[in-house]
């Protein structure tokens, strides 16, 4: 078993244990279909490299369940920050 997977740390980056569920078997599905890995991890294992996307903060869930890839450069985007103050 992969050890970051035994930590909380995943799975509050990512919302909780069903999102993160959810998360691992998209991106798994696109991975197996073709999509390049987001990372330079060392291994054939394509659980490891989407953890590693993960932990790197590659991807995420947006609010629809869909995964979102985060572009790299200064304009990435990534989750959005959630404005309290319009509540």
């Amino acid at each position: 078993m992969i050890d970051a997977l035994k930590e909380e740390e995943i799975v509050n980056k990512v919302g909780g244990r069903f999102k993160l569920s959810t998360l691992i078997q998209k991106r798994l599905a696109a991975i197996n279909a073709g999509a390049r890995p987001l990372v330079n991890f060392q291994t054939d294992d394509k659980m490891e490299i989407v953890v590693q996307e993960i932990l790197q903060d590659k991807i995420f869930l947006d609010t629809s369940n869909e995964v979102k890839v985060v572009a790299d450069g200064p304009e990435s985007g990534g989750p959005p920050e959630l404005d309290l103050s319009a509540l």
